[in-house]
């Protein structure tokens, strides 16, 4: 078997987007929806505030009532009633009249703004005012966060802590949320052992089982994980169970030619191969297929290699899946640093970028995960370059960027 003829990423996303899944919806209690995606707009059914509120604590009266009121000249009106956040007075106020009143209590009637108690002293049912305040002081307005009726929020929102709590605001106890991904991710290897303090000659931890279903689960997927020998046999049972029961089928491994790589094989002998090979480094190996009308991703079995391919692929289709766009923020930095490369193929390269200068890049090795721990960013070098100067202003996509939110 050898690697079919390499295609550009821009085709292989082609390919990707005529077999999109987007996930069905799905209701669930607000307090459950943190990093979900909104699946329907939302409305407000209520005034938020819903009623016009006192901003402090102090005293409801009617402004005019204070007017050349001065620490050497107070003014005194009389203490009709208290209210308490949660209370509601009946009574309206007069003329040289006050309530006192809590933060967040409604306004009586009558009244027409809200004096600090700094400003005032008490004295039995009297109050003695030091200041004046003008009309609407200290009162927050029915409404005047949320019209009743308006659209808050769009489909397709991630609910961030701030949006949950604007929606809680608008009246809701369950809202509609897109189903999160089912992903299994099969991982092929006979070398692959779990982490150990000791290993025999020959085994590998298995990294990928831990970085790629942690990468999944950042993404908003529910991730199941095996670990398969490279039998072809058992792999072929393995794909089709996962492709009836998963949303989304991954594996690592078993992609490139050597002996042993059995993955493109399997699944060529089930249905189409739909690419195998895409112009881009680290990651050329990767291969894309449907089997049951589900998608399968077959990534390579060297970690910063995977790495690469679930962030220019992986999390592009499985955000698509939740109706979100993956769309990561390019910036431009000044390189420190001389990276060649080859007409025809993306490069990747992992980089450390500060705030105007890319200071260090990576660009050897698909299986040394230490660089990716030591970079923050990647340097994007288009397939039309031969590689970038020391000096030249470069494209960075900073891996905060690729994050949900």
């Amino acid at each position: 078997m050898i690697l079919s003829e390499l295609i550009s990423i821009k085709d292989a996303f082609k390919i990707m987007d005529k077999t999109q899944k987007v996930k069905d919806c799905e209701i669930i209690p607000l307090e459950d929806s943190h990093l979900r995606v909104l699946g329907e707009d939302i409305h407000s059914y209520h005034d938020s505030p819903p009623f016009d509120k006192s901003a402090m604590d102090g005293y409801a009266l009617i402004a005019k009532d204070t007017f050349g009121a001065s620490t050497d000249t107070p003014k005194t009106l009389n203490i009709i009633e208290e209210i308490g956040a949660g209370d509601f007075s009946e009574k309206e106020i007069s003329d040289n009249e006050a309530i006192r009143i809590a933060t967040g209590a409604p306004i009586p009637k009558g009244a027409d703004a809200v004096l600090m108690e700094e400003f005032t002293a008490s004295n039995g049912d009297k109050i003695e005012i030091h200041t004046q305040v003008p009309p609407s002081e200290n009162i927050v307005p029915q409404g005047e966060d949320i019209k009743k009726g308006k659209k808050i929020l769009v489909k397709g929102t991630i609910l961030k802590p701030s949006e949950i709590g604007l929606i809680a605001s608008a009246g809701y106890a369950k809202i509609k949320v897109y189903k999160k991904p089912k992903v299994k991710l099969l991982i092929t290897g006979n070398e692959l052992v779990n982490p150990s303090k000791t290993i025999e000659k020959a085994q590998i931890i298995n990294s990928n089982k831990y970085l790629i279903s942690s990468m999944i689960r950042s993404i908003g997927g529910i991730v199941d994980t095996e670990h398969l020998r490279d039998d072809a046999d058992l792999v072929k049972i393995a794909i089709l169970k996962a492709s009836k029961e998963f949303d989304i089928v991954l594996t690592t491994g078993g992609t490139a030619i050597s002996k042993g790589d059995v993955i493109v094989d399997v699944i060529d002998s089930i249905t189409d191969v739909l690419f195998h090979g895409v112009g881009v480094r680290p990651g050329r190996p990767i291969a894309y297929a449907e089997v049951e009308n589900t998608p399968i991703f077959m990534l390579s079995g060297y970690p910063i290699a995977a790495i690469s391919q679930f962030d220019i692929f992986i999390r592009r289709y499985i955000f698509k899946m939740q109706s979100l766009n993956y769309d990561p923020t390019i910036v431009k930095r000044e390189s420190k640093v001389k990276i060649p490369s080859d007409l025809g193929r993306t490069d990747y390269v992992r980089a450390f970028t500060d705030d105007k200068y890319i200071i260090r890049a990576s660009n050897k090795g698909s299986g040394i995960i230490h660089s990716m721990v030591q970079s923050n960013s990647y340097l994007i070098i288009d397939d039309n370059s031969e590689g970038i100067e020391k000096g030249d202003m470069s494209n960075i996509i900073f891996f905060k960027s690729m994050l949900l939110y």
